[in-house]
């Protein structure tokens, strides 16, 4: 497993939380808080648009 520098969890309405990390060679994590061994993996402006698709409430049928 990557080592892995996870951010502060970002928690929408409810209790719907996820991290996301970035490892020494700049790809790009996500996982659902507590859960940080089970993650996705993808380029960093792939899982940017992810989330900010997310924050606009566009995807919250997936948290």
């Amino acid at each position: 497993m990557p080592e892995i520098d996870w951010e502060e969890p970002y928690c929408g309405e409810g209790n719907n939380c996820f991290r996301l990390g970035t490892d020494m060679e700049g790809n790009g994590f996500i996982a659902v808080r507590g859960e940080e061994d089970r993650y996705l993996v993808d380029s960093r402006e792939a899982l940017q648009q992810l989330i900010r698709d997310i924050k606009a409430g566009k995807a919250d049928h997936l948290l």
